[in-house]
């Protein structure tokens, strides 16, 4: 799913999201409208759904997240045990994931916009 084929501009005014982050597996809510600011940054972002296994871990190339700075505005949202400094963001609901990931330095988490629906 990369999200450079897809086009976001009518998800965003502002530079916040216009509407609610929502799970794409299970319509969970994710993220309120307005608390989410676009960014963009590369990041190699495991596979959802792996295919060789867990000592090959798939990756593809995201670039357009929500930007979260705060870990407690976040309606339901999962994190993974610390690979590399960072947290891998997951559904609460049903596990699907990752969906962005949480940077412990900087203590921001990012929602990819190719993972996620907006509703």
């Amino acid at each position: 799913m990369p999200d450079c084929g897809t086009s976001y501009e009518n998800e965003v005014a502002d530079g916040y999201n216009i509407r609610n982050v929502k799970c794409s597996f299970c319509n969970c809510t994710i993220l309120k409208q307005k608390l989410g600011k676009f960014t963009t940054l590369e990041f190699d972002l495991p596979l959802m759904k792996q295919i060789g296994g867990a000592y090959n871990i798939e990756t593809e190339k995201v670039s357009l997240f929500w930007l979260v700075k705060h870990m407690m505005t976040f309606e339901n949202v999962g994190f993974s045990n610390t690979v590399d400094n960072k947290k891998y963001l997951t559904c609460a609901d049903c596990d699907a994931g990752p969906i962005g990931f949480h940077d412990l330095t900087t203590k921001e988490s990012f929602i990819a916009l190719s993972r996620v629906t907006h509703r």
